[in-house]
């Protein structure tokens, strides 16, 4: 019998609404909307190139700012992997990719290890573009690490378009994450001599 990994979340703040929906052994359908429409297309390539099945509805205070929906949003699908996740049973545990978009290149390291921990190593040439503030980013990366439990270290590796730079780093963690949360049947229990994750 194959094991269901998936996951529904709802989080609502005084500045945010979410609802969510994950199948992380997927096919890469999505349908997504968060009122920011870069950071709509950051998670659909996401889904596509991960395989992830995401449905995902977000309503926040975008018109003051940005940040909380996405960082919001940064904690509510780090939250459903770590559910869809369950015990963590025969996944390879780690995973790695430098993938480029154009002229951008970026690398992406992921240990579902139980331990959050952000490494981000990214210096954009630009605040912001169409509106959207890139800082912001790095406070997703933030989020999702924290309430996934996943260690991640994104470096950015080159580029000259912000657009490109980060889109690149997008498509690597979705790939590296699909590497790490895949199940290898060589494997029995948990991937750790502590016998937990």
């Amino acid at each position: 019998m194959k094991l269901k990994r998936t996951a529904e979340v709802k989080r609502k703040t005084r500045e945010v609404s979410i609802e969510l929906s994950l199948n992380i052994d997927g096919k890469g359908k999505y349908n997504i909307e968060t009122g920011i429409p870069f950071f709509n297309h950051m998670l659909e390539l996401f889904s596509k190139h991960g395989l992830f099945d995401l449905t995902l509805t977000a309503k926040g205070d975008v018109a003051v700012d940005i940040h909380h929906t996405v960082e919001d949003v940064g904690l509510a699908l780090g939250s459903a992997f770590k559910q869809a996740l369950g015990k963590k049973e025969r996944i390879e545990r780690y995973g790695s990719i430098v993938a480029p978009m154009d002229e951008a290149l970026s690398s992406v390291v992921i240990d579902v290890s139980g331990r959050p921990y952000l490494s981000y190593n990214v210096n954009l040439p630009k605040k912001k573009f169409d509106r959207f503030d890139t800082e912001a980013v790095k406070e997703f990366f933030r989020a999702f690490s924290d309430s996934s439990g996943i260690t991640i270290h994104v470096s950015l590796l080159g580029g000259e378009n912000t657009h490109h730079m980060i889109e690149s780093i997008f498509k690597a963690f979705a790939l590296a994450l699909a590497k790490a949360i895949q199940i290898n049947p060589r494997k029995i229990g948990i991937p750790s001599t502590k016998g937990k994750l």
